[in-house]
């Protein structure tokens, strides 16, 4: 089954991720935790990696039926089709939660911008996550047409 990216309502990806996983549908939704700050104190939140993006592994069939759940709004489309991204993507993705990686920012691949990236053992078989400097490393997910900056251990 292909992996397709669910658009959500701001502010609804890991609600609409929750209600879809006790539905049973296997999903991806990488998260990080950021520190906010407001007037009188500092609190660490759980924001997601992907904004408004929840990917779900589900059958071409069965598509129509995530819309069941509130802030379920419609899947990204590619050329007319709906978009797929390889399974490779979301294991990085699935990698980055699972080791708890830091992650330090998430950036718009735009048309043209080039990165120069060397290899770097993290998820090197999977040929997504290139190193750059001393401490940081950049996950490419050409796909969805993102840049995920990791801080290293």
């Amino acid at each position: 089954m292909p992996w397709y990216v669910l658009i959500t309502k701001p502010k609804y990806e890991l609600k609409v991720a929750d209600r879809l996983e006790k539905d049973g549908f296997e999903i991806c939704c990488p998260t990080r935790v950021e520190i906010r700050q407001w007037s009188d104190r500092k609190k660490k939140v759980i924001v997601p990696l992907l904004p408004s993006m929840v990917l779900i592994n589900i059958a071409e069939k069965d598509r129509a039926k995530v819309f069941t759940v509130p802030g379920a709004v419609r899947y990204l489309f590619w050329l007319g089709e709906p978009a797929i991204v390889p399974e490779k993507e979301v294991q990085v993705l699935k990698d980055i939660a699972n080791q708890k990686q830091q992650v330090i920012s998430t950036e718009k691949i735009d048309v043209g911008h080039e990165i120069n990236l060397k290899e770097f053992g993290f998820a090197a078989n999977k040929g997504t996550v290139k190193y750059i400097s001393g401490n940081q490393c950049w996950v490419v997910l050409h796909n969805l047409g993102f840049v995920i900056k990791l801080k290293i251990k």
